[in-house]
């Protein structure tokens, strides 16, 4: 959502500290000008329109993917609230949460861990991040034994992150994947990449959360989470066993940070993301033509 009034974080841009704290007006340039840089991406768009006789593309299909009649923004609104230079016709309609049909439950030998203990602080890299951890699970391990804490370790798919054995004691619990559903409202905090279902799903738990983004929305989100209140940033350049320990123990430190998520995850808890989206839909297509 392009909006000048609550411009996404630019990540990695250049000077991007300095964009984000512009006013409206700039930002207008700014999109403007990015409108006008990618305009030569799409002429073999433009051509393949114009050859299956469709008519030109409104806007700048890049920047401008909103349609008449509906456009659906799928976030909650604490997450990103309604602007006026926003799409007519937009509906919030919260997260619509998702864990996947694969393992609708916790394994369980992962429920009897939780069972048997304090919340564990719980380190995933979600669906993409993961198969670029670098040393991000083995420094989990180093973090939880460090601060004697409990940990799980949602190391990926077809075991590509194996933690060295030597850094794993009976304090920490590793498996390739949980629903986040169920795992993360048990968890202490969740240390993450900033996905957007994986921000989601720890905005629902109303836990307090460490974020190191990658990128694309990442960063966004980050910030976004920092706005709220419930989450510390460390950017994946500046990651290291001992700064995430640090930004851990202040995270947990921090009564404001642990209130702040139990508030956003108690107003989440009233929002049905996708059955929301579903009502808008059939909304649109029972309304009269024209």
């Amino acid at each position: 959502m392009y909006s000048a009034y609550d411009p996404p974080s630019l990540g990695s841009v250049p000077f991007s500290a300095w964009w984000q704290r512009r006013g409206p007006g700039t930002w207008r340039v700014l999109y403007a000008f990015m409108r006008l840089a990618t305009a030569h991406w799409l002429r073999s768009v433009a051509a393949e329109r114009r050859r299956l006789g469709l008519p030109p593309a409104r806007g700048n299909p890049l920047m401008d993917l909103w349609t008449p009649g509906l456009n659906l923004a799928l976030f909650s609104p604490l997450f990103g609230a309604p602007q006026p230079d926003w799409p007519a016709d937009t509906v919030v309609t919260g997260f619509p949460l998702y864990d996947g049909p694969a393992q609708p439950e916790l394994p369980a030998a992962l429920r009897a861990y939780l069972d048997a203990g304090d919340p564990p602080i719980v380190f995933t890299l979600g669906s993409a991040a993961v198969f670029d951890a670098g040393t991000f699970y083995a420094d989990a391990a180093r973090v939880a034994a460090s601060m004697g804490a409990r940990a799980v370790l949602l190391t990926g798919l077809e075991a590509g992150n194996p933690v060295p054995r030597a850094l794993l004691t009976e304090a920490i619990f590793t498996c390739d994947y949980a629903p986040h559903g169920e795992l993360f409202p048990r968890a202490a905090a969740i240390v993450h990449q900033g996905g957007i279902g994986t921000t989601a799903r720890a905005l629902a738990a109303g836990r307090p959360m460490l974020v190191m983004p990658y990128s694309h929305d990442q960063p966004d989100n980050a910030r976004r989470c920092v706005r709220l209140g419930v989450a510390r940033v460390v950017e994946r350049e500046h990651w290291s066993a001992r700064r995430a320990e640090r930004e851990l123990r202040e995270l947990l430190g921090t009564a404001s940070h642990a209130a702040a998520a139990r508030d956003v995850g108690a107003r989440l808890a009233g929002e049905h993301g996708a059955s929301a989206a579903a009502d808008a839909i059939e909304r649109r297509l029972a309304a009269p033509a024209g």
